[in-house]
């Protein structure tokens, strides 16, 4: 279907804001180019992919390298602050296409959600205090509620979802911004039994500080629970810039499990469990299908066009979208009969790490 009239309205209001900031030109928008990798310092660095924006089709090309030696893959060149917030400030905001809002909600399915809180609730039957962390739209502490009713569910997020979840009673207490954020950390320092991060370290600028953070945030003998791309997953090079996980300039980094497990035993943290079966998300071939056929068809219309395009263009597209629909549907039942397969092999395209911060003072606390 066409866009709603008030979804048409909102894109003409910030249309002309748009325009002023690409008036100022692009470059501001990327750092200065990396010669080593942010995470071992190493120089051997290569291209692992270059794109455009599939998603919103914001201008720009992006490139992500990765480490020959520790095999961490990043945005280089980086995003600056200002490009961050030009390219990330309004993605959930109304403005994406129902397709688009469904790819960047496909991590959040209620089944390994709730295998995530069990998976908790082995070690720690009742933790008094629980921290989502780049919570979104608070759909995992949603679900943990239900096998953790007497824990206070707290939750960071940098847009103001976090505090409609709170509004909503899916939380109890919302902390806007970065966890990193000197006012926000010291708020939450060592307060937590339990610290998660679902797909969050993906999109921040350093994660190694983010990760600092979290522990920060645990008191001694508190659970970190991680989750993140797999950035060995086949389907990387198999689909290519197609592949959701690593799709630009949303991604900032993809680290593989073996360097977060490194880096948690450097804080004096125990790594207890690694798995790359149950967080595995049935989404790849359907993503990579739908993100295809949106970029092969015209381009819809958004508040970074200059001029929109012409009701013939967006009844197009709207009839191809829907013409379409059943092949990303046939793609998406052959992504879930498949996944008790691939969740077993290195097709897998996420890891859950779980580790128990044991120092009470020190590094694990900078």
């Amino acid at each position: 279907m066409p866009p709603s009239p008030p979804v048409l309205a909102a894109v003409e209001r910030r249309r002309a804001l748009y325009a002023a900031e690409l008036s100022l030109g692009t470059d501001r928008f990327t750092g200065p180019r990396r010669d080593d990798c942010p995470w071992c310092g190493s120089s051997r660095l290569r291209t692992r992919l270059r794109g455009p924006d599939l998603l919103q089709r914001k201008p720009g090309t992006f490139v992500l390298d990765q480490c020959r030696d520790c095999e961490h893959a990043f945005q280089n060149p980086p995003l600056t602050a200002e490009g961050l917030a030009f390219h990330h400030g309004d993605i959930h905001d109304g403005h994406l296409e129902d397709f688009a809002e469904r790819l960047l909600a496909a991590g959040s399915g209620r089944r390994r959600h709730r295998h995530a809180a069990r998976a908790i609730l082995a070690l720690e039957p009742e933790p008094e205090s629980w921290l989502d962390v780049g919570t979104g739209r608070a759909h995992f502490p949603r679900t943990a509620r239900e096998l953790f009713p007497y824990t206070a569910f707290d939750a960071v997020g940098t847009t103001g979802r976090v505090e409609e979840a709170r509004r909503a009673g899916w939380i109890d207490e919302a902390h806007r911004g970065q966890l990193t954020t000197p006012g926000v950390l010291a708020r939450l320092r060592s307060r937590y039994d339990v610290v998660s991060m679902f797909h969050h370290l993906e999109h921040t600028p350093d994660p190694r500080a983010e990760l600092h953070a979290a522990l920060a945030a645990l008191r001694p003998g508190g659970h970190l629970l991680v989750e993140m791309a797999d950035p060995r997953s086949h389907f990387a090079v198999l689909l290519g810039k197609w592949w959701l996980p690593q799709g630009q300039p949303r991604h900032l980094h993809l680290m593989p499990p073996a360097n977060l497990r490194a880096e948690l035993e450097a804080r004096g943290c125990t790594v207890l469990r690694t798995d790359r079966r149950a967080p595995h998300i049935p989404h790849d071939l359907s993503a990579a299908l739908a993100l295809a056929l949106s970029h092969a068809f015209p381009a819809p219309d958004a508040p970074w066009r200059t001029t929109p395009p012409s009701a013939l263009r967006q009844t197009l597209r709207a009839a191809l979208l829907g013409a379409t629909s059943p092949l990303v549907d046939v793609a998406a039942l052959l992504d879930h009969t498949l996944a008790p397969l691939l969740r077993r092999t290195r097709f897998s395209n996420t890891y859950r790490l779980i580790a128990r911060k044991e120092r009470p003072d020190g590094p694990a606390d900078d």
